[in-house]
Parts: C-alpha cells; sequence; structure tokens
C-alpha cells in the first residue's frame, strides 16, 4: 500500500532529539498520543528518506512477503509484477541476493531498462506491449515459476495462475489494478493452486513489525556495501502530495514515492 503516510519525524526530549518513523496524517506537525506505533531511527548515515521505503513500511513487506511466505530456495524462479515500485524493487534484490533467478513486469520501457540495469534483475518486460499474458510468462518461465510477489491482481495474477511450477508459493501484497474498479475482474485459473498444489498468502505488514529488527538486520549491511539499491520518486512541499498520490494510480512514479515536507 504505497500510498501510506509514513513520515520521519523528530521528538525533542530534555536532552535530544530522536528521530522516529511512522504513520501520520498528511500535515506539517503532528501531535502524537501513541508513540508505542513510531520506530526509532537507529542510523543515520544513509538517507533519512530511506526510513519510508526500504528500511521502513515497504522494506517490512518485501522481508515478510519474500522470507517468511514465499520461503525461497537457492535456484528458484522468480517473477515480481510492478517491480520498479517501493516493495517490488527490494522483493526483486532479495532474492538475487538468495540466489533465484529474477523477472520482473513494470509498465514502461524505462521502468524494464531500470529493473535490469540498476536492480540486477535477470529480465524484465513492459506488460503494456504483451498482448498474452499467459504467454508472455510461458516465455520467460519455460519451466514454470516457484514464487510470485503479487502486486498486481486481475489478468496478470491470472496469467500466473496458468504458469506456476508444483508446489509453489503466491504472496499477496498487492492488487494495484484492481483497486480503483466498480467491478473488479475476475480470475479464471484458480483451479490451478489444486493441480500445482500452490500456496497463495495474503498479508499485511502490521502483521510482521516485529520482524524489523531482522530486517534491519539483513539489510543495512547490503545498503553501504551497495549490494541493494534504491530508486526513490520525490516531491518536494505539502501541496504536491495529491499529484504523487493521484500519479502511483497512472504509473507516473519510478521507485518509491515520497513527498518532501521540510529538510530539517
Amino acid at each position: 500500500m504505497e500510498w501510506q503516510k509514513f513520515w520521519i519525524l523528530g521528538i525533542q526530549t530534555s536532552a535530544k532529539v530522536i528521530l522516529v518513523w511512522g504513520l501520520t496524517g498528511w500535515e506539517e506537525y503532528t501531535l502524537i498520543t501513541s508513540p508505542d506505533a513510531l520506530f526509532k531511527i537507529p542510523n543515520t548515515d544513509v538517507p533519512l528518506s530511506y526510513y519510508t521505503g526500504s528500511l521502513g513500511m515497504p522494506g517490512i513487506t518485501a522481508y515478510a512477503g519474500f522470507f517468511e511466505i514465499c520461503s525461497p530456495k537457492k535456484g528458484d524462479y522468480v517473477y515480481v509484477s510492478a517491480a520498479s515500485g517501493a516493495v517490488g524493487q527490494l522483493v526483486g534484490q532479495f532474492a538475487k541476493l538468495s540466489g533465484c533467478y529474477v523477472v520482473g513486469s513494470a509498465g514502461s520501457k524505462e521502468k524494464a531498462d531500470l529493473l535490469k540495469n540498476k536492480f540486477g534483475f535477470d529480465e524484465a518486460f513492459n506488460y503494456k506491449e504483451e498482448q498474452d499474458l499467459v504467454a508472455c510468462l510461458k516465455r520467460y518461465f519455460p519451466e514454470g515459476i516457484d514464487i510470485y510477489f503479487e502486486n498486481v491482481g486481475g489478468p496478470m495474477l491470472d496469467a500466473v495462475l496458468a504458469n506456476m511450477r508444483v508446489n509453489g508459493h503466491i504472496a499477496g501484497c498487492g492488487m494495484i489494478s484492481q483497486y480503483n474498479l466498480e467491478k473488479p475482474v475476475g480470475v479464471f485459473n484458480l483451479m490451478n493452486i489444486i493441480k500445482k498444489q500452490s500456496k497463495m498468502q495474503g498479508f499485511i505488514a502490521g502483521s510482521y513489525y516485529h520482524l524489523y529488527p531482522k530486517l534491519l538486520e539483513m539489510i543495512l549491511p547490503h545498503i553501504k556495501e551497495k549490494k541493494v539499491v534504491y530508486v526513490e520518486d520525490i516531491f518536494e512541499g505539502l501541496e504536491s502530495a495529491p499529484l504523487a498520490l493521484i500519479g502511483l494510480f497512472s504509473g507516473r512514479n519510478v521507485g518509491k514515492q515520497v513527498v518532501l515536507i521540510a529538510k530539517e
């Protein structure tokens, strides 16, 4: 859910300012009544904006969905839809670090090139150029898909169900293609879950915040060694927030959408 409002705040104590991140409103000043819902920022030698992305909720989402739900093994065939977004770009890199073969899809040639050249995906494609998604996935996964990280839904999910390998895993993270439809698009290949003995599980990041220390332990060294990179799309000023939000649904953003309210 990339449009949720995760902010970085400075809390003044008697001794010093403590930096934290958490869920607040669209506002320049926030009254915090439940500090237990905030996360202290332990490292400031990385861009603070990363705590709205790779070191924040999207990072937990990618970590939990991939490692906890998908149970990856070296050599697995992994497909990530909406792969250039805040979560998808991390899932692909986690998969490569785990020794998997990774293919991602995005909504433009620019984004598909980014997946291969910046994030290290093995292959990537612009789904808007594909007339037959079932055939497209068969082309990239002739032996089938072990792990699908689901961000899109609709016809894409249907095509994946037709290409899963036996005992594969599907992590249901989001379905961006369905959110604004008056009548959601149906799925017709659901029977394949039985035939392929697939495991499909939906999840939300809030159920996995207890894994936050494990995420930091794993990802911070990789960020500092540039083995994990992160791309952000930054708008400046609170007044730009509506435009940034709308852009998520049209695919305008490249990477994690961030609205910068103040630099200090």
